[in-house]
């Protein structure tokens, strides 16, 4: 093994061989600690602190011995000796595990940096790295402790030095970048340990609780060797599943409820990284994404792919018709990358991915075609120029029928996407949804006062009907002959921006479908690579294979970066 770097492994043979050293009867007091030990010394009197720490009659006692323990064997780590410095930290490791399980009993522990006082000791608590996302009051809960029934019992884990916890705090609300932190909160992987600083003469050596990020600073230096640190990959993003209240807003979204409005935008799932690629995923109808749970946990628990991307999460109300979303969607872009990267020099910027599912996907595709002159003309009869009327209205119509390629996206990975329609939309069940998703579409608004104040400039179609743009929603622009949009799946990414089809289908379907999207409809011709699993449609994006075939298009995205 390396000097300069040892990753802590369960090594039973030589947590054995330490045992055998162990000399009954050696405690260490406070007072005792002020004398230089050996690290053979320090860890045999941590190793006897570890039997009786169980022991003592309160848990301020328990607590005082399993820090006396941990320090100790914190000490002992500077061993020169292999079999000694590994015994000593997984010793350091169970010991702190054991203080903090007897301070916090179920709940959490309130930290701030500095000195607090804990089980009746005066503790200085350090930060190392910890992200500004976090500010300085913190609650950790031990990541061990978490059920992850919101991830099904799927956990990623980093082995190593330390106790992995999540430390939790309320979003921020002095800074522009706050606003794209849930509001449920911030929550991030920590770890944490004790050891000790040198006291004043005579009073030995002070007791130090650290909290360190394992993503900024994933190493732990004692004496010449560093020690990886320990771990939980998945336990920070289930905390945030667990107070979510997305999971009942997606609908509400369908028909326009407000809570769903003032949530809309892009939330990032760690701190933002000017180095890292943005993978952002879009939601379908109906959804929020919570649909991502799975796959999100997948990316977070690939120690890899979580260097390389970052995860952005969409927000939005699925009410309104497809172009409409497209144009939120890009202004979901533009204010993200506004607060992020003011200057527009961020390598971020470069190699975007987004994954959409169902009509998250087609919103994806739109974001990444041009506008045509035929996408017009099938909703006007005259030019843009020749319209009149308010400048806002006016604004918000071009926004909406002319549109660029979204700078920056060179991956597109589309899930269950209906990219020509559904005529599930026009069934007795998508009728429904398509009258209740017509309330509080802003944009709609705008379009019929240019429409009455230019008589004859909308197409007859969309001036009566089913189309009428009165009644147009979401589910209505998914139907197959919808005139709008059966130009808009014409169009296509621009060149240069690789796409991925991924579809379900059910068996004894015919024709083949997941249930609601046609495997016809999902599987767009010129797709760098296709997957189709036998999953039902709100299922896809859950499915293994899935979420597999997604992490290895993002493994091959990311080599040609």
């Amino acid at each position: 093994m390396s000097s300069h770097m040892r990753h802590l492994r369960a090594v039973p043979g030589l947590l054995a061989m330490a045992g055998l050293l162990l000399l009954h009867g050696c405690a260490v007091t406070p007072s005792e600690q002020a004398t230089k030990l050996s690290a053979q010394e320090a860890l045999t009197r941590a190793q006897w602190w570890q039997e009786h720490a169980p022991h003592q009659q309160n848990d301020d006692a328990r607590a005082d011995a399993w820090m006396t323990c941990a320090m100790l064997a914190h000490d002992a780590m500077v061993s020169p000796q292999a079999e000694v410095d590994l015994a000593a930290a997984a010793l350091a490791t169970r010991c702190s595990r054991a203080y903090l399980e007897t301070l916090v009993q179920g709940t959490t522990l309130n930290v701030h940096p500095g000195r607090m006082d804990l089980n009746g000791r005066r503790v200085d608590v350090q930060f190392r790295g910890l992200p500004d996302s976090l500010g300085n009051r913190l609650h950790l809960e031990l990541a061990n402790q978490l059920s992850m029934e919101a991830l099904n019992g799927v956990r990623f884990q980093q082995p190593g030095f330390g106790v992995p916890v999540v430390a939790g705090a309320p979003p921020c609300m002095d800074r522009p970048i706050c606003a794209l932190y849930p509001p449920e909160g911030v929550f991030r992987p920590a770890t944490v340990w004790l050891e000790e600083k040198p006291g004043k003469q005579g009073t030995g050596k002070a007791p130090v609780l650290v909290v360190q990020s394992p993503d900024s600073q994933p190493l732990h230096a004692v004496g010449a060797a560093n020690y990886r640190l320990a771990e939980d990959l998945s336990a920070p993003y289930e905390q945030l599943l667990e107070r979510s209240k997305l999971r009942r807003l997606g609908w509400w979204g369908l028909i326009g409820g407000q809570a769903v409005g003032r949530r809309s935008g892009l939330f990032l799932i760690d701190d933002y990284d000017p180095g890292k690629i943005p993978v952002i995923m879009i939601h379908g109808l109906g959804s929020s994404p919570i649909i991502w749970a799975p796959m999100t946990n997948a990316i977070l628990g690939d120690p890899e792919l979580h260097r390389r991307y970052q995860i952005w999460h969409m927000v939005y109300q699925t009410n309104a018709p497809l172009l409409i979303e497209r144009r939120r969607a890009q202004a979901y872009l533009d204010a993200t990358w506004k607060i992020v990267d003011p200057g527009g020099h961020a390598p971020a910027r470069q190699g975007v991915v987004l994954i959409g599912h169902s009509m998250g996907g087609v919103i994806s595709r739109l974001l990444c075609a041009q506008s045509t002159p035929a996408l017009w003309s099938a909703a006007f009869t005259v030019p843009y120029d020749s319209l009149h009327g308010d400048k806002s209205d006016l604004a918000v119509l071009k926004g909406i029928f002319q549109f660029s390629p979204y700078p920056g996206v060179d991956e597109l990975i589309f899930i269950a996407s209906p990219q020509h329609g559904s005529p599930v939309a026009g069934d007795l069940l998508g009728r429904l949804a398509q009258d209740l998703a017509l309330r509080n579409i802003p944009e709609m608004s705008d379009v019929e006062r240019i429409s009455s104040e230019n008589p004859g400039a909308v197409q007859a179609s969309l001036l009566s009907g089913e189309y009428r743009l009165g009644h147009l929603s979401s589910v209505a622009s998914l139907m197959p002959d919808e005139p709008v949009s059966e130009v808009d799946e014409t169009l296509m990414p621009a060149a240069g921006v690789r796409y991925d089809s991924i579809a379900g289908s059910l068996p004894g379907r015919q024709p083949p479908s997941d249930g609601w999207v046609p495997l016809s409809s999902a599987l767009l011709p010129g797709s760098a690579s296709t997957l189709v699993v036998n999953a039902r449609h709100h299922e896809v994006p859950r499915d293994p294979k899935t979420i597999a075939h997604v992490l290895a298009i993002l493994r091959q995205h990311d080599t040609s970066h």
